[in-house]
């Protein structure tokens, strides 16, 4: 008889700093009694202090998978549906069915909002921890599993400038080039002097070869994302990031027809179903998968579809304690159009040591390891941090 999961456990990671994700408050922007606070430029609503969530599955003959997934918003939404209703379909199951316990468990809310949101997150989460426990019981790392590697290492681009001034975000974007980063991406909710204005100083900081990306934040509408467009155009960004709302699939195709400038998103999908939307209407350049949303399986999903129509694919990486990263590198030593890798400098840094600091990077670059499963597990330092819910 095959090996059957024993348990399924949840826990928060407190990944408390003392600057906020993207920089400190700016005018207007409270923190409440909850812990969170609205970015004014964009409308959108992030925790004073970051936190996610770890999934620990275990098998019958005690192997051992770590799942993460997103957790910066009402965590414990995402964490009860887990323990509710999706860990009693699980235990019990052959871990090595990954992805056919992945398909059975997105049909069960066919009909109470599947497709997206904390449900999917809480379905990652469970998803990248059978993907662990698969290769450890294979005895190989997970990029041998879904088909062997296109990467020994992977570009990374340096991901937000949290620094109060444009005088002080190009200082810092410089230390990186310093440490042999060539790209970097920087957030318009916090470009206080204007996207153009940022675009203008990072180039005359950075010099002309070094790559320059724009995340908009769903903040345009489609004719001042295309009036935008042109003007940085003398700046030569690398990408536009999410210009638009996630729904208005009509406005990004035009402002993917007419910008003139590669346009890049993907974050926020959870499955191939919200990449087909784009994709199918040629709405978008460069493809976003974020692990933390879409776990393994739909991940390589995405990736596949996205290789099918020859776009590059450059992952998301959101904040987190590192678990769901390694699972999204793994996966995309496996995709032949990954180019580049979202590299968050607020977890690769303070929260290095929480996976035993095997996410390994130099030169602007990420080494792929040969580990068995997703590469990492919580360190006693993680675990200090992590509480049962």
């Amino acid at each position: 008889m095959s090996d059957q999961v024993a348990a399924i456990e949840v826990y928060i990671v407190d990944l408390s700093q003392d600057r906020p994700y993207l920089g400190t408050l700016r005018e207007g922007e409270v923190v409440d009694p909850q812990g969170y606070f609205v970015r004014k430029q964009n409308g959108t609503v992030y925790p004073r202090s970051n936190r996610s969530l770890v999934i620990r599955i275990v098998t019958e003959d005690g192997v051992e998978g770590w799942g993460e997934t997103y957790g910066i918003v009402a965590p414990g939404a995402t964490a009860e549906i887990i323990k509710d209703l999706l860990a009693g379909f699980v235990v019990g199951s052959d871990p090595l069915d990954v992805q056919a316990i992945h398909d059975r468990l997105y049909d069960l809310m066919r009909v109470r909002g599947y497709n997206g949101g904390f449900y999917l997150d809480a379905l990652a989460g469970i998803d990248i921890a059978l993907w662990d426990i698969a290769g450890k019981k294979a005895g190989l790392p997970l990029h041998k599993l879904l088909g062997g590697r296109y990467h020994d290492k992977i570009h990374c681009y340096v991901s937000g400038l949290p620094r109060d001034t444009l005088a002080e975000r190009c200082e810092f974007a410089c230390e990186w080039k310093d440490k042999g980063f060539d790209a970097v991406k920087f957030a318009s909710p916090v470009a206080d002097d204007g996207v153009v204005a940022e675009m203008r100083e990072l180039r005359r900081a950075l010099g002309e070869d070094f790559k320059i990306a724009c995340d908009l934040h769903w903040t345009q509408t489609q004719a001042s994302a295309i009036e935008l467009a042109r003007e940085i155009a003398p700046y030569k960004p690398w990408f536009m990031e999410a210009p638009l709302p996630s729904e208005d699939v009509q406005g990004l195709q035009k402002v993917a027809e007419h910008s003139g400038q590669t346009v890049a998103v993907g974050e926020e999908w959870r499955t191939v179903f919200d990449a087909r939307l784009r994709i199918d209407a040629q709405a978008v350049h460069v493809i976003q998968p974020e692990m933390g949303h879409t776990g393994v399986t739909q991940f390589m999903r995405i990736g596949r579809y996205a290789e099918a129509h020859h776009l590059q694919i450059m992952p998301h990486a959101t904040i987190g304690a590192g678990i769901f990263l390694a699972a999204s590198l793994q996966a995309s030593a496996a995709l032949r159009n990954v180019v580049s890798h979202e590299f968050q400098h607020s977890l690769l840094g303070p929260f290095r040591h929480f996976t035993h600091d095997v996410l390994s990077y130099e030169n602007g670059a990420y080494t792929i390891t040969e580990t068995p499963g997703i590469g990492v597990e919580p360190s006693d330092a993680m675990k200090q941090k992590m509480t049962r819910l």
